[in-house]
């Protein structure tokens, strides 16, 4: 066998030269990037810093913070992707503002596109993406978010009952609400964006495959079989043939004139009444299509307002004033005696408990990066041209501590109607972003966390088990309490409201 392979012995220098000459020309190309930009000055070949980033990603991040606050933002490079990382909030929105063409591509993930498909929101620019946006407005009409604050108030009830049992059968023994909660969200986005057209076999189904979905955000982007990522793709493609097929389903059912019961039926609904008219299918109606952005929409809502939940219960345990006057509010508003659900105009009245949870969103928002690629050399700064290809990173996270009066507080009333600071500091308030690709579902967003406050607050007595710790931020991928927040849950009310759709 040595034999074999003598003849390359003497070419072995030769090839650890040419190894040499790729990684210091890897160096130099880095470093030409980087320029004088805060950062470091030598990364490992084609990984960078991608370990620390993988097993350390808060106390990665925090550093990448550090190193630009002189400049507002700092350089690094990543399994052979060069990334800025931008902290200064005029400059995120510098980037926002530029999601075309021959400027920045949202991406959603470093390598979202591979991950997401090619039928994705996020991908859209210009007049394609006004349409689409266009199209889903329906959706969110006050009409819509009333139908779905009342299948979010049942299924948030349900669980509330469970995740309380789950904790009487162990007196003492703290339970995770993390995945507790994430459970409860994939179920109220189930029931809220495809309703009736997923049976309860595809629903488990559909968790399965989500799950999948979500373990692979965190891995290395190795696309081979057995790989974590590989199984995250393959799961997308089945989760988007899913709510394709439910778009299917909900064409016929609105076709026949049936009322909307979920997202997609208002969706169709609208869609089936464009194809009457001009007798062709609108743009971007095809069931592949829809059950992409349909997607698109279920992975906005899931991880972000999981993350949410659990900084609410948090932040309302190490609040207890707060806590207080939220269950002084809603208790003049709605009891769970009277069985019946928080309608829109209750849900309007909880004016302080709104305040909590736009507060919990500005302390700690759940997407904290937003990921973007550079289609051209880009200037950012007099001094600066972000070079084509990399991938950049505004701080929505950063942006939520500056400006604010003591940002560093956890504190309700700076949105109250007297301090209004929502309004004085809106170009900070980043957590739905801004510019073209800003959140649509944002009101959707924030009733689903005030309904879950008011009721879980009303509902239940918690008593939270902190260890050291416990309130570190840890990214699975959005951020949560390090713990997953460990609570004990009893019945606060004298029984629990008999919910039903009126």
């Amino acid at each position: 066998m040595v034999a074999c392979f003598s003849f390359l012995f003497p070419l072995a220098p030769f090839f650890v030269t040419f190894l040499f000459l790729i990684l210091f020309l890897e160096q130099i190309s880095y470093l030409r990037k980087k320029r004088n930009v805060p950062g470091p000055n030598i990364v490992l070949p084609f990984l960078g810093n991608a370990i620390s980033l993988v097993t350390k990603p808060t106390k990665f991040w925090e550093v990448q913070a550090d190193l630009a606050t002189s400049l507002g933002f700092s350089v690094n490079y990543i399994i052979g992707c060069f990334i800025v990382f931008i902290r200064s909030t005029e400059l995120s929105h510098y980037i926002f503002a530029n999601v075309r063409p021959d400027a920045f591509l949202l991406v959603g993930h470093p390598f979202g596109k591979k991950l997401f498909g090619e039928h994705n929101m996020i991908y859209m620019f210009g007049q394609d993406h006004k349409d689409l946006r266009r199209q889903i407005a329906p959706n969110f009409t006050p009409r819509a978010l009333s139908t779905y604050t009342a299948l979010q108030q049942i299924i948030i009830l349900q669980h509330l009952k469970s995740w309380e049992r789950l904790s009487s059968e162990s007196p003492g023994k703290p339970i995770s609400l993390r995945l507790l909660a994430r459970d409860m969200n994939l179920e109220t986005s189930q029931t809220v964006f495809v309703g009736r057209y997923l049976s309860h076999e595809a629903r488990d189904k559909f968790r399965d495959d989500y799950n999948l979905f979500n373990t692979g955000l965190m891995k290395l982007p190795f696309d081979l079989p057995g790989f974590a990522f590989r199984n995250a793709r393959l799961a997308v493609e089945q989760l988007v043939e899913t709510l394709g097929d439910c778009a299917t389903q909900s064409k016929k059912r609105m076709s026949e004139g049936d009322e909307p019961s979920c997202l997609i039926d208002f969706w169709m609904q609208e869609t089936v009444r464009e194809i009457a008219e001009s007798k062709t299918a609108p743009p971007r109606s095809s069931d592949v299509e829809i059950g992409s952005y349909l997607f698109d929409f279920l992975f906005a809502a899931q991880d972000a307002s999981t993350s949410s939940l659990l900084w609410a219960v948090t932040l309302l345990d190490s609040h207890p004033d707060v806590l207080r006057r939220v269950r002084e509010e809603v208790s003049r508003i709605w009891s769970p005696e009277s069985d019946t659900l928080i309608s829109a105009e209750q849900l309007r009245e909880m004016k302080y408990t709104q305040a909590v949870a736009r507060e919990v969103i500005r302390y700690r928002p759940p997407a904290t990066l937003v990921p973007h690629i550079a289609m051209k050399d880009f200037p950012l700064t007099e001094s600066y041209t972000i070079p084509k290809g990399t991938i950049v990173f505004p701080s929505v996270y950063e942006s939520s501590f500056q400006g604010f009066t003591e940002a560093d507080r956890f504190e309700p009333e700076r949105f109250s109607e007297d301090r209004q600071e929502e309004v004085i500091f809106k170009r900070n308030y980043l957590a739905f972003g801004a510019g073209p690709h800003q959140c649509v579902g944002q009101r959707y967003a924030l009733n689903h966390l005030v309904l879950f406050i008011a009721m879980f607050v009303t509902v239940l007595d918690f008593k939270r088990h902190r260890t050291e710790g416990c309130d570190e931020i840890m990214y699975c991928p959005t951020i949560s309490p390090k713990d997953g927040c460990r609570v004990s849950l009893s019945r606060r009310c004298p029984r629990y409201p008999n919910l039903t759709l009126n």
